[in-house]
Formats: structure tokens, sequence, C-alpha cells
């Protein structure tokens, strides 16, 4: 399919997928990852180089129902209503098309972590847009197998697997299970309470997150304010990556994003200081 990048919209289908017959009519059987993204395979390894060893370079992928969502919308939707429609008019197409996206998804992936990337995350963009028994439906199963299959794959070659990173936004009733599919981290949206959070995930994965990416709109003194408190709520855990809670929106000011990094570096210090003391 043809995937446009536009600015201000992000990514965009100019003909999406209408019925299921589709699936078989438009879609190619067989796709040689290695060649049609091999572009992106050599991004990753000169990226690599260049940074030279300064800090960790993360892949990523779109989940599969995220992926679909917007094959069959066309870009980006409040209601998802076209991509519903095909789960609830045809579930068992629905799910033929997200395990072809999960097969080459995990085939993608394992490519760019023998490229070079030494973290990968999956984006489950459109999760919270499921109901509980939906989403253990058409997402659970396949960011299961894509967590599963990568690290066994990998072992089979011989290659170390890398940590693997689980974003569903949205999907804080997934929680439990979510911790017990594979996957070595869990980024939370900032609607997730970090208490909560520790009590459901018992510590058996790494928590990422969490702050609501407006905050970085506001004043240097809120900033400063709310990451305090969220650190202060996740406390001193080795299982603790900082983060925001979705992606970063294109009209922050970096100047803010240097105050945030900041004050993680000062308020993080002062709490292990303060357990060490």
């Amino acid at each position: 399919m043809e995937v446009e990048m536009l600015p201000g919209k992000g990514p965009h289908f100019p003909d999406p997928l209408k019925v299921p017959q589709d699936i078989d009519t438009r879609l190619r059987e067989h796709v040689n990852v290695y060649e049609e993204l091999k572009y992106v395979f050599e991004a990753i390894t000169m990226t690599r180089k260049a940074l030279n060893g300064r800090v960790p370079l993360i892949g990523f992928i779109g989940a599969p129902w995220t992926l679909m969502s917007y094959m069959i919308e066309g870009g980006s939707s409040k209601t998802l209503s076209k991509a519903k429609t095909w789960l609830f008019s045809y579930p068992e197409e629905s799910k033929r098309l997200l395990q072809k996206i999960t097969d080459i998804g995990i085939e993608f992936l394992i490519g760019q972590i023998k490229a070079g990337a030494q973290m990968i995350q999956v984006f489950e963009s459109w999760g919270g847009e499921l109901s509980p028994y939906d989403f253990n439906i058409f997402s659970l199963p396949y960011i299961t197998q894509i967590a599963d299959k990568v690290k066994s794959q990998l072992k089979e070659e011989n290659i170390e697997p890398v940590p693997m990173t689980i974003f569903c936004k949205g999907s804080w009733y997934a929680l439990e299970s979510l911790s017990n599919i594979g996957y070595d981290t869990i980024s939370l949206d900032w609607t997730i309470d970090p208490a909560y959070a520790k009590t459901i995930t018992k510590g058996k994965v790494t928590l990422q997150g969490n702050m609501d990416p407006s905050i970085l709109h506001a004043t240097h003194e809120e900033i400063r304010s709310t990451v305090r408190r969220m650190l202060e709520n996740f406390g001193t855990s080795e299982k603790y990556i900082v983060n925001l809670g979705h992606g970063i929106l294109p009209t922050t000011d970096p100047e803010n994003v240097k105050v945030f990094l900041e004050t993680v570096h000062k308020v993080g210090l002062e709490l292990n200081n303060n357990i060490i003391n």
C-alpha cells in the first residue's frame, strides 16, 4: 500500500482498504522485508555508528491493531469507525489481516535489531479504543506473538535478544496481562496512576512514563513540580524509566524539554541520595 507522511497529520494512506477482498487483491502474499525496507536497516546501522555509544538506539514498530486501523481509516481518526466495523462485521478476515501484519512486523523488528537497534518498542497507539473484551481478541494475541517470536528467533540464530517495551495507550485494564506476555518494559500513558501500575505489575516488568506531554507547554516551574511529583510517585526502583506518557508534541519548545531532562537528573539524584543516606 502507498503511505505518505503528511506534515502536521502523520501517516496517510491515499487508497485505504475498503472490503475484506482487498486483503487478497491488493496486498502481496509474500514480502521480502530485508529488500523492501533495506533503507531503514541501513539508516539504523549508520545512526548506531554515528552515536558511538553516547546513547542507546531504540527501534520501534506500530502494533498490528494500530497499523490495521491506519490501513483501513486512511490515517488518524477520532472514532476508528471504519476499522471497528471490520472487527465486528468481518472478525475472521480481520484476524487474518492482523496475522499478516504481525508476521511482517516480527521480521521487521528482527531486522532492526540485527542492524543495530539496542531496544525495541511496540506502539499500540489505538489500544484504548478497544473494550477489554475486544482487546483480548484483536490486540493481545498479536502483540504477544511479537514478543515471543522476536526473542525466540533471535535465540535460534544465537543473537542476544534486546529489551522490548510495549505501549498500549489507554489500555489501563490490560496492565496485568501485559506484564505476563514477555515484554521487559511497559510504557504508561499519563492517565495511569504509578501506584496502581506498580500494584498490578508486581515488579515483574520495568515501568516507563508517564508525564502528560502537554505539561511541556507549561511554565518551567510547573514542569519542575510535575517531574518531581512523578519521580516521587514512581519511587527509586531500578525498574523505572523516565519518559512522557505519549509522543512529544510538535509545538513543544525544546528549551522546555531541557528543563524536563535537567529536573529528572536533579531530582533523581536527590531521591537516590536520600535512600543511600
